[in-house]
């Protein structure tokens, strides 16, 4: 990784966690945040927040090649490696980890902050676009958690009462035939849509009406992990 990209990675945090402060301190003092609306809204924008790294890890598993312009190396490659050697993750330090979602946050952020609040519309829709970017941010720190033996204490007794993705339920993702449990910012939809066969169902219809089969090139990853 090059210096100017681990500033911008670097730089992206920052931004993001000012931002997420800032939009937390617009809705502190805000009588009605403890309103059903207000905590519903809460409640919709994490689980899409869930929902959409489902799918963001579900896209970057199965499909595409990392000999993809721009996207291959830097998005796609990291997942298939992951996902042969679970491990990967382990390996890479914060930045590193956390730089790419911070900056896909920042417009969320950005917009959340800026919606005019005056109406109770755009303040809930505030709180939501919020609620999803705030849930986003850690996605890939609470999956790299989700991996490790010793997780910090807090982090462990998050992990243990379901608010954040656990090392057991994860480990399902990693297991054959490795078709559910891709959501990894909390895990909160996992259950229900591995109930449902959601991501199986959308790679059979994606196979049927394209012919590409998914995960194809994972081979190539497991003969050669850090090629």
């Amino acid at each position: 990784m090059g210096w100017v990209t681990r500033a911008i990675e670097a730089l992206s945090i920052l931004a993001a966690l000012a931002l997420l402060a800032l939009n937390l301190i617009r809705h502190a003092g805000d009588p009605s945040l403890l309103s059903w609306r207000t905590l519903a809204a809460l409640a919709a924008g994490a689980l899409l927040a869930d929902f959409g790294s489902g799918i963001v890890h579900w896209i970057a598993d199965t499909w595409g090649s990392e000999s993809l312009p721009v996207l291959g190396r830097r998005f796609l490659r990291p997942f298939r490696v992951h996902h042969v050697n679970p491990r990967d993750i382990l390996r890479r330090d914060f930045i590193d980890l956390n730089g790419d979602v911070a900056m896909l946050t920042l417009p969320i952020f950005a917009a959340a902050w800026l919606v005019p609040s005056s109406s109770e519309a755009g303040r809930l829709a505030a709180v939501l676009l919020f609620a999803f970017a705030a849930t986003a941010l850690p996605t890939n720190q609470i999956h790299q958690w989700a991996h490790r033996p010793d997780p910090p204490d807090l982090v462990a007794w998050l992990q243990q009462r379901g608010v954040i993705l656990n090392r057991a339920r994860h480990a399902r993702h990693h297991t054959p035939p490795f078709v559910s449990n891709y959501c990894i910012a909390t895990g909160w939809c996992n259950r229900a849509l591995s109930a449902m066969g959601f991501f199986p169902a959308l790679e059979r219809g994606i196979e049927r009406i394209t012919g590409i089969e998914p995960r194809r090139d994972e081979r190539a990853f497991a003969d050669n992990p850090s090629g």
